[in-house]
């Protein structure tokens, strides 16, 4: 990957951040793919399929007016072929801090979501360890 890629591709994902920040829809709409099929799993919620969906789920998080402030480290940028990548980061909303990743497509010589995902992480005091038995999942969300 080039330098420019690696570059672009964290501009994307940055944009994305403040877009969220700000709470922008329609800078939102603009940054997702407009031809490339779109998904997206926030934090337990179920799967998101189309862009439709997925926009009316942005909509409904951008406008409610006690939605979360939302920060991002640790981006690791990835291209997984030509004009297809992801960045895998840390999320913190509210203060959480939740794995992310973000795939993204270019489209029209600019690079566009098409799938974002972020779950909570695991409590670490409860994340087993050598050969103990890891916990049932269930305990591991909060």
């Amino acid at each position: 990957m080039s330098a420019d890629d690696e570059a672009a591709i964290l501009a994307a994902n940055r944009a994305f951040y403040a877009v969220f920040r700000r709470r922008d829809i329609g800078a939102m709409k603009a940054l997702w793919a407009r031809e490339a099929p779109v998904s997206c799993i926030h934090p337990g919620w179920p799967p998101l399929i189309g862009r439709d969906e997925v926009m009316k789920s942005w909509g409904g998080i951008l406008s409610h007016p006690d939605s979360p402030e939302v920060a991002c480290h640790d981006e690791q940028v990835r291209l997984i072929g030509p004009g297809h990548a992801l960045v895998v980061l840390i999320e913190v909303i509210a203060g959480n801090p939740l794995a992310a990743t973000n795939v993204f497509i270019l489209e029209a010589g600019e690079w566009h979501l098409v799938h974002h995902q972020a779950s909570p992480l695991a409590d670490t005091a409860q994340v087993a360890v050598d050969d103990e038995p890891a916990p049932p999942m269930g305990t591991l969300l909060h």
